[in-house]
């Protein structure tokens, strides 16, 4: 026999019981993904910490397992011993025991474990496909006029629909479409009911919804009939089958998963008090723009009304008439200057003409005088005659300007009643207004009776 010395067992790596089960522990986590396992429940216990602890065994073996309260918050049946049951668990050690126990994540009967694994299989074959796209998801109508709800009609989903729409926005019309939602005849019934409402297009949108229940319940909406129909439909369909932590294949095809049927409803519609505050708080900010516009309209009617005033013909016309006034004066007293010179002038010859008396110089100067005398009123007149041609130009000009002389022609000026403002397009008034209109004498009140361009 040999012995070691206690100098060779130190430089050995001595493993605590802890630390073993650690390591083993560790091992075990990270060789194994998540499995689906079978069997029978026995030595069920259900301590106030909200965790299920119980023993999983076949006809040869047994095994300890253990499901935690955040994940027994989700079963939708109650354990007990001797039930069949499918776990999707992980492989783990209880180091405090060094006990080999599985982790549980999921539970369900026993005899949904075919349909889950159908399940499955269709979700992988639908997602290959590309039914669950992100990219094919139709978007949903922020303000539906009409919505369609497949469904049960007696069920307790329509009811909470029904319930949620009539408080959030009454102002949708609903259309139910009668189906079956469990049973052999419901897969069918539901993929023949989507093609009909999408043919009748009577709707924005439809809600597919049932109540929760177990896998086989929820069978017909896990139909692959009843995913092609929901995906190859032209209205957007919202999916509210059974309850939060209920999944099936509808929900992936669907352009949008609600976890509840009232869920659904709110989905779908905006909230109506929401929209009557927004409502109120758009009519005060645009009855408070149109204030703003008003004030603006008014000085700027007076700026032009009073520049209107100014620039008016009537003034114009004045302007020139004082003009005329103004020239004609001066050519009187221009005439009279020239008349007192030239008598003056003449007064002048006369004296040096008597100075002198020769008769025959008297005499041409006679004959001289008149006709500088007939040149005078001739230039006089002649100028008469040029001065009145360009006041009677200048007046006609004026007169030309004038809108009275447009209304003379046929013309004529429209406001409307009772603020004056000149129309000068058809579609400044409505039917059934009150217009004036202006003519070249007196005005006409009319009404209105049709106006186009």
């Amino acid at each position: 026999m040999q012995y070691q010395s206690f100098e060779d067992a130190t430089r050995r790596d001595v493993l605590t019981v802890s630390r073993l089960n650690a390591e083993v522990r560790a091992v075990l986590e990270g060789s194994f993904p998540l499995l689906w396992v079978t069997g029978e429940i026995s030595n069920l216990a259900q301590p106030s910490s909200g965790h299920i602890y119980f023993t999983l065994k076949d006809r040869h073996a047994q095994v300890r397992c253990a499901m935690f309260r955040m994940k027994r918050q989700y079963l939708r049946f109650l354990p007990e011993n001797g039930a069949q049951v499918l776990l999707r668990c992980r492989v783990g050690l209880y180091e405090g025991r060094g006990e080999f126990q599985l982790l549980v994540e999921h539970m369900e009967p026993a005899g949904e474990g075919a349909l889950r694994q159908a399940f499955e299989a269709l979700k992988e074959k639908l997602a290959a496909e590309g039914l669950f796209s992100t990219d094919l998801k139709k978007p949903l109508p922020a303000y539906p006029n009409q919505i369609g709800i497949i469904t049960s009609p007696t069920g307790a989903a329509v009811r909470d629909i029904l319930t949620v729409l009539q408080r959030r926005f009454p102002a949708a019309g609903v259309v139910i479409y009668p189906v079956q939602v469990q049973g052999n005849e419901a897969a069918a019934e539901i993929e023949a009911m989507i093609k009909l409402a999408d043919q009748r297009a009577e709707c924005d949108l439809l809600i597919l919804t049932r109540g929760g229940g177990s896998l086989e319940d929820l069978a017909a909406f896990n139909d692959e009939r009843v995913a092609r129909a929901t995906h190859a439909a032209n209205l957007p369909i919202v999916s509210a089958v059974g309850h939060e932590v209920d999944f099936t294949i509808v929900d992936f095809v669907a352009d949008r998963r609600a976890a509840t049927p009232s869920a659904a409803a709110e989905l779908v519609t905006p909230d109506q008090l929401e929209l009557n505050n927004q409502i109120d708080s758009l009519a005060y900010r645009l009855a408070r723009q149109i204030r703003r516009v008003q004030e603006q309209n008014r000085t700027l009617l007076g700026t032009l009304e009073k520049r209107l005033a100014r620039a008016h013909p009537g003034n114009r016309i004045l302007q020139w008439q004082q003009r005329v006034d103004e020239l004609q004066l001066r050519l009187h007293q221009a005439v009279q200057r020239q008349q007192r010179h030239r008598l003056a002038l003449l007064d002048t010859l006369a004296a040096r003409i008597t100075a002198v008396t020769p008769m025959h110089e008297l005499k041409r100067m006679g004959e001289r005088r008149e006709s500088l005398d007939k040149r005078l009123c001739y230039a006089v007149e002649s100028l008469f005659g040029r001065q009145r041609q360009q006041l009677a130009k200048a007046a006609g000009n004026l007169h030309a300007l004038s809108p009275l002389a447009t209304l003379q022609r046929g013309y004529s000026i429209t406001r409307r009643v009772p603020d004056g403002a000149v129309i000068r397009h058809a579609a400044e008034v409505k039917t059934g207004e009150r217009v004036e209109t202006q003519l070249a004498q007196g005005r006409l009140i009319s009404e209105v009776v049709s106006a186009a361009d």
